[in-house]
């Protein structure tokens, strides 16, 4: 038996032949090649296929600007630490989400533009006229970016869902996203309430706050559930681990913290899996009663879904 001291492995380097040392020497100049994400994630909820996709990520400094503004400084600083966040800057993300039925290819929000959220369905395996209902949970522009391309609609072959008070609102507003995004397909939108489907096993559910008529929606086949819950909480820690913490976004400040606490409730409630439109991509965990003073936990889904 060979005897391997660190002397002999130095020895046994130092011989190495030639083409050995060319060929580290080659694979060391291999260009860095920057961060990256995969842009899908797909797994079964029951007889339903569910694929959410990255349409998007961008980094935006002063977080304090954005989720709990309504606390001090020191307390987010200490909160953020404890959760090995910065303070100086914070990465946003924006997850459509295809549910394919069997019957119809769901379209959960369109994202920031149609070339991006084309592309991140295609790296899916899919094509946007596959899409047969795209569904709005609610009208800022980072949901209807993609619903046009060139003034045409991206998704040839869909019928648009939306709630009516949702589309009430921004319909009265004079907003110019929504007057050239949205408006020109009203005569193709069906307008739900709380609790009417949109097909068969997703069901609309409403929790306003963030916006005026903003829903989330809930997913039940073959005796298994998901949440789809949008925007109503924009990070894992600032935002659904503390409700009450204000989001800048959020129009309505204590109508979206009441819809927090009751839609994170229930999924935690029903241990069922969710899926978040700013949560860290693939966006997909579960929610749980929290620590200390988090009421609120968001556990990433680590396998899971796999089977």
């Amino acid at each position: 038996m060979t005897n391997l001291t660190r002397r002999g492995l130095l020895k046994t380097g130092a011989a190495l032949p030639l083409a050995g040392l060319a060929a580290t020497a080659a694979n060391a100049q291999a260009p860095m090649m920057g961060n990256s994400f995969a842009q899908h994630r797909r797994f079964a909820i029951g007889d339903f296929e569910v694929t959410t996709i990255l349409g998007g990520t961008v980094q935006r400094e002063e977080p304090q600007g954005i989720f709990g503004m309504n606390v001090p400084a020191d307390e987010f600083a200490s909160v953020s630490r404890d959760n090995f966040l910065s303070t100086e800057a914070t990465q946003f993300y924006f997850t459509p989400t295809l549910v394919n039925t069997g019957s119809e290819l769901v379209l959960f929000d369109t994202g920031l533009n149609a070339a991006a959220t084309v592309g991140a369905i295609e790296s899916a395996g899919y094509t946007a006229d596959q899409v047969t209902v795209v569904v709005l949970t609610h009208m800022h522009g980072d949901h209807i970016g993609g619903l046009m391309t060139d003034g045409a609609p991206t998704f040839a072959n869909a019928r648009y869902v939306t709630g009516q008070v949702e589309y009430d609102h921004w319909a009265a507003a004079g907003n110019e996203g929504f007057d050239m995004n949205v408006r020109p397909l009203a005569d193709q939108m069906t307008f739900i309430g709380d609790g009417n489907d949109v097909v068969s096993g997703i069901t609309g559910m409403a929790a306003f706050g963030h916006t005026p008529g903003h829903m989330v929606y809930r997913l039940d086949s073959a005796g298994a559930g998901l949440v789809i819950f949008a925007d109503l909480a924009n990070h894992p820690v600032w935002s659904l681990a503390r409700p009450e913490w204000e989001v800048r976004f959020d129009a309505d400040k204590a109508a979206a913290a009441a819809s927090r606490r009751n839609v994170l409730g229930m999924i935690a409630a029903d241990r069922i899996p969710a899926i978040g439109y700013h949560m860290p991509f693939p966006a997909v965990g579960y929610v749980d009663s929290g620590a200390g003073d988090a009421e609120y936990h968001w556990v990433p889904e680590s396998g899971q879904l796999m089977g």
